[in-house]
């Protein structure tokens, strides 16, 4: 009986006789996954507000006589009458190197049946960008192991590089072949046990997708072996406009930690297009004002507070990085829209697929004309900057001449000489999908090419001849590539290592 009595005594020494305030509001309209609330009057831009049965919704709209709430989740247990209360919460994400590996929704809630994420922090979905005076200028390479955007158009990290092209021109596979070749160097580093060696880590928004297309892109990472260096952050079609809008801020969170705490990541939105598209819905249902195609006002800050996160910080903070690739789908090539020139004006450069060359068999499709790095060859290491330097005016020259020559029946030796150079170039280029080559590889092939050891080859087989050389450098001219690896340079010494290399290389091509 004592224990009772002690039992009840606790109980009531530990009850609070405060009064709480809480701010509480009524549903007075609920459509399409947007709620109208009276009531809450006290209620913050971006706060998280609870509904019955466990539901959340974001408070969008401040208006005198209501509030409008877009809801995340399942709207089917929510009926008008029913309670809503403010959390006095921005809505925040899990983050750290647990979510590595992981695949989790818009609001960070793991989906891939591996169990809970057990992470010690949580980032707010919504940030202020770094200012001018943390940052830092970018000069570290971020190496994609593509070599067409490797030597004409190279990123850094902490840039912002848009991908852009029409539907099924490869955008997507030049974001996952970046993933896959960050997972590769990691890897490598981490074997070299070099105290200096920085890994990337990597997320992946998908924002509009099928399911079927999220499916196979994590099936290349885990046979890739780059699912342990991911998170992939998904928002599917299937779900509602408010998950697809807030799932690039939940990756960017996630991303923003490893910047925060002097690690470098890398973050794709695919696509943001489809983004752009899930604002606009939620624009309309909220009876915001729409403006040009039908877009609310504020679509350019959309994209500039979410791009403008990624950024390289300095010693004093932490001399952390975070890359963007976001991607955006133009129709029948018209860089000219309005969602393109937003994006456009806002990073810091773009890689454009077209898709005559894609068509033509030429891939990845990337434009010399259109596509351009506003970091150029600060972002490149010594050697390649010394062997690449010529290409892309090459590669220019060759387009414009090509056009040309159509008319020409008779053309000067110079021209016809510029005009095998250039198709050798476009050859060499082409790659295939999930194949990243390392950055000490492309240095030698690029330089095979400048030292015309290509030249005697016809064209149709510069590709066989590149793969071929590929090989060899990786089998019987690794030392060579090993110390433009170690150095990053291109010292007369290996120059004359590379070159026996690669003689003996041709001498068993034929």
């Amino acid at each position: 009986m004592s224990s009772i009595t002690e039992l009840i005594r606790k109980e009531i020494e530990n009850l609070s006789t405060e009064a709480t305030k809480t701010n509480v509001g009524t549903i007075t309209a609920l459509a399409d996954g947007v709620a109208k609330v009276e009531g809450l009057s006290k209620v913050m831009f971006n706060e998280m507000v609870e509904f019955p049965n466990d539901v959340l919704g974001i408070a969008l709209n401040l208006e005198e006589d209501g509030v409008g709430c877009v809801i995340l989740g399942d709207t089917s247990s929510l009926k008008e009458g029913d309670e809503a209360k403010t959390t006095g919460k921005l809505l925040s994400v899990d983050v750290g190197m647990e979510l590595l590996g992981r695949v989790v929704d818009a609001v960070g809630r793991p989906i891939d049946g591996k169990g809970p994420l057990n992470a010690s922090e949580t980032y707010p979905v919504e940030r202020i960008a770094p200012g001018i005076i943390p940052r830092k200028s970018v000069d570290q390479p971020l190496q994609t192991g593509i070599m067409a955007v490797d030597s004409m158009i190279p990123i850094g990290r902490g840039q912002r590089e848009l991908i852009i092209g029409d539907r099924s021109t490869g955008k997507t596979t030049i974001a996952i072949d970046t993933i896959i070749n960050q997972a590769k160097i990691n890897k490598q580093g981490e074997e070299s046990g070099d105290p200096d060696f920085r890994p990337v880590y990597c997320i992946y928004v998908a924002v509009g997708q099928k399911n079927s297309n999220i499916a196979r892109t994590i099936k290349v990472l885990e046979e890739t072996g780059a699912i342990d260096y991911v998170t992939i952050v998904s928002a599917p079609a299937a779900d509602n406009p408010a998950n697809q809008y807030l799932a690039p801020y939940a990756g960017c969170a996630i991303g923003e930690w490893f910047m925060q705490n002097g690690k470098d990541a890398l973050i794709v939105y695919d696509d943001l297009s489809k983004h752009a598209v899930a604002y606009r819905q939620i624009s309309l249902i909220l009876k915001r004002p729409s403006g040009r195609e039908a877009y609310p006002g504020d679509v350019f800050y959309l994209h500039s507070r979410l791009l403008e996160r990624s950024a390289r910080l300095n010693e004093e903070n932490g001399n952390g990085s975070l890359t963007a690739l976001p991607i955006i789908e133009t129709q029948m090539g018209d860089v000219s829209g309005y969602i393109p020139t937003n994006v456009i004006s806002i990073t810091d450069g773009q890689i454009f697929l077209e898709t005559d060359l894609f068509n033509k068999g030429i891939r990845p499709a990337v434009s010399v004309g259109l596509s351009v790095s506003r970091v150029g060859s600060a972002a490149q290491i010594k050697a390649y900057k010394k062997v690449a330097g010529k290409v892309k005016l090459e590669l220019a020259q060759f387009r414009e001449l090509a056009a040309f020559s159509q008319f020409e029946s008779d053309l000067d030796a110079s021209t016809k000489a510029r005009l095998d150079r250039g198709a050798r170039i476009v050859e060499m280029f082409k790659q295939g999908a999930y194949n990243p080559v390392p950055v000490e590889e492309q240095t030698a092939v690029m330089w095979a090419m400048q030292n015309d050891f290509f030249d005697s080859i016809p064209v149709n087989r510069i590709s066989e001849a590149v793969e071929s050389l590929k090989e060899f450098l990786a089998t019987q001219g690794k030392e060579a590539c090993d110390e433009i690896y170690k150095s990053g340079k291109l010292e007369e010494e290996t120059e004359q290592k590379l070159k026996s290399s690669i003689e003996s290389w041709k001498g068993t091509f034929a």
